[in-house]
């Protein structure tokens, strides 16, 4: 059987000559020079949400590359499987709880958010430490923090229909989920993982970190930011835990979120994807690790404290060690040629792959040595408000549901004058697309502080 059918139907199909009386509309020919593979489903195409042909044959060899039960390719990124595999764990969940709630860290990406506004769930939030001073893109939760919360919404009538995290997060945290998930499963609960940024973790050299190896039950993977993958390019991964989903309800709810015209481009490059995986891109996956590794010792070397912790892939920077903003020192990158990743007011994210070239550390090694050298122009960066986390948690109360603040009548307003209205969409920049308070919220001073912080300068409300 081949790695890779679509791709091998795709160039087949480009080679011959076949009078194009289909969409789409450019017929095979174009300034870009990729429109010759860019069909529709068309017969021997296979249709990707009633999939049995030549896509469902490179879904079952991306499965078995990973170990899942089960892996669906979506063409619209995380965000259409954070919401099916949302809908999956809702149906799956047992009648008669009243209104169904999810149990998420509060890191979750906006998507969540608008997931819940469509399925009409409430969300419990998990907090991070309130004494900490970390970035709003972490929230570490540990087994006893999420037992508690497990215990204390059953105990009130309320089981959770799912409790969900995000790892990794922006800056390269990874929760244990190995020690997490039979925390839910002894509860009776599913474990959604938003792994959108460690869909090659399956490959580690030293063994598999990916979610669904550590008990997951489901969780979505953006291909596309770590594997070679056109953007868009995603998987749904299913697990072998609690939720067993039947095929055709899993394509049934990626088609409920999803275009019913998919990026052919984008299912070629899943497929060319499985065949990469199959053969070297492991061995380059290590000799990245092994680069980026290496990076991050002489960037701690030059300059202590410099680099945070985080998933083999990036190396996270905290500009506070150089004495600057993360602003500026992702300015002083772009000067010796480097865009990076994610920039704030602390931290700098640089996301590598095997497809970077020697140079591109390098340049990195310069840019830090240019920085450490510029004693003088140094502007320490700004800290975040003692307490903020607690507060925020404090104040973050509800006056209505996600659905009913998301789809209300609602208004933009500088964000200085949002205080004590109720947030309706998510006002947040992508990356990270971290919302600081959350549809139906009545936005508080914590929240006002941390719009400060970050740069928020308008925040859509509920109009009054």
């Amino acid at each position: 059987m081949s790695l890779t059918p679509i791709a091998d139907f795709v160039k087949e199909y480009a080679a011959a000559d076949v009078s194009r009386l289909h969409m789409p509309g450019h017929k095979g020919r174009g300034p870009l020079g990729c429109e010759a593979l860019d069909l529709t489903e068309i017969a021997g195409a296979d249709e990707l949400y009633e999939a049995g042909g030549i896509i469902a044959a490179s879904e079952e060899n991306t499965a078995r590359l990973f170990g899942t039960a089960a892996t669906y390719y979506g063409a619209e990124g995380s965000s259409q499987c954070i919401r099916a595999m949302l809908f999956l764990a809702l149906q799956a969940a047992p009648a008669g709880q009243g209104r169904p709630v999810l149990l998420a860290a509060r890191n979750a990406h906006k998507a969540l958010l608008y997931a819940a506004a469509l399925l009409d769930v409430d969300v419990e939030w998990l907090w991070p430490d309130p004494d900490g001073q970390g970035s709003l893109c972490a929230c570490p939760v540990v087994p006893a923090q999420l037992a508690a919360a497990l215990d204390r919404l059953t105990a009130a009538g309320r089981r959770p229909f799912a409790a969900y995290l995000t790892s990794p997060d922006y800056l390269g945290g990874m929760q244990d989920v190995a020690a997490l998930a039979p925390l839910c499963h002894a509860r009776g609960v599913p474990l959604l993982v938003d792994n959108a940024h460690g869909a090659y973790l399956h490959f580690l050299p030293g063994g598999s970190r990916h979610p669904i190896a550590l008990g997951a039950d489901l969780c979505c993977d953006s291909a596309h930011k770590t594997l070679p993958v056109l953007t868009g390019g995603a998987y749904l991964q299913v697990g072998r835990g609690l939720l067993a989903p039947d095929p055709a309800a899993v394509r049934a709810a990626m088609c409920l979120f999803g275009s019913t015209s998919p990026s052919y481009l984008i299912l070629q490059s899943l497929d060319l994807c499985a065949a990469a995986l199959a053969g070297d891109w492991p061995e380059r996956l290590a000799g990245c690790i092994g680069a980026v590794d290496r990076l991050k010792r002489d960037l701690d070397a030059l300059c202590p404290g410099l680099v945070r912790p985080s998933e083999p892939l990036k190396a996270v920077l905290d500009a506070g060690a150089l004495g600057c903003t993360g602003q500026a020192l992702a300015d002083l990158l772009r000067a010796h040629r480097v865009e990076c990743e994610y920039a704030d007011g602390r931290y700098v994210v640089l996301m590598f792959a095997p497809g970077n070239p020697p140079r591109d550390y390098e340049r990195v090694r310069a840019a830090a040595a240019d920085a450490a050298a510029r004693q003088g122009e140094r502007c320490a960066p700004p800290a975040l408000p003692a307490g903020i986390w607690a507060r925020l948690a404090a104040e973050a109360r509800p006056r209505c549901t996600i659905r009913q603040a998301v789809f209300f009548r609602q208004e933009r307003v500088p964000a200085e004058q949002a205080l004590g209205r109720v947030c309706a969409l998510p006002t947040v920049a992508c990356p990270p697309a971290i919302p600081i308070a959350v549809s139906g919220e009545v936005i508080g001073p914590a929240a006002a502080e941390l719009f400060r912080f970050y740069g928020v300068r308008e925040a859509a409300v509920l109009t009054e």
